[in-house]
């Protein structure tokens, strides 16, 4: 089985990596994220997940292990393929789809391409008590800061996107001096800077 990649990036192109390893040119498909971290001509070490069926043999890669085993646990849910456990990866990070897994929070589930209300009720179910707990969050003063992740959902329920509540969050932990204020507090804090970049 092949756990990892490491050579040489030979091509990028939509959704594949080309990663040459002692002459020979592996192709890997990747989430856009772990695409654009690529370039040509740098060496790379991906995670990688070899699919085999009767008709093909087809590798995943993933910027880590992380990555790579939340994919082949998404694999293990009745009716998620691995295109469709890529997509996942490509429109949540791991820490975001394990807390919502974890939560039973479908709709953050249905965000994904090819994943309806009863797919994402029937992840929840399957791999709710797989999943664990979600990874440490963002740390500030040495201290985890629970705050974050709540005020990140927060936004993205309100309809702002994953990549414009990360910023949101972290442009408001620079701003915290001391004791954290309440989690409301925050919220409309970061609302207010988001409204002004609209």
């Amino acid at each position: 089985m092949i756990a990892s990649v490491a050579g040489t990036v030979a091509a990028i192109g939509a959704d594949v990596a080309v990663v040459e390893v002692g002459g020979v040119g592996l192709a890997l498909h990747c989430a856009p994220a772990t695409l654009s971290a690529l370039r040509i001509g740098q060496t790379t070490r991906l995670a990688a997940s070899l699919i085999v069926r009767e008709d093909s043999l087809t590798l995943f890669g993933f910027a880590d292990d992380d990555e790579k085993h939340l994919f082949e646990l998404l694999l293990t849910a009745s009716g998620v393929g691995p295109r469709i456990a890529q997509a996942a990866l490509s429109v949540h990070s791991p820490e975001v789809l394990r807390s919502a897994i974890s939560l039973g929070d479908t709709s953050t589930l249905t965000q994904v391409p090819g994943i309806g209300k009863k797919g994402a009720e029937r992840i929840v179910l399957e791999l709710r008590d797989k999943v664990g707990a979600p990874s440490p969050l963002p740390v500030q003063g040495g201290r985890p800061q629970a705050w974050t992740e709540q005020v990140r959902q927060g936004l993205i329920g309100l309809g702002w996107s994953q990549l414009q509540a990360d910023q949101a969050v972290s442009a408001v932990a620079q701003t915290i001096d001391g004791t954290t204020p309440p989690v409301p507090v925050l919220l409309k804090q970061a609302i207010r800077l988001l409204g002004k970049n609209r």
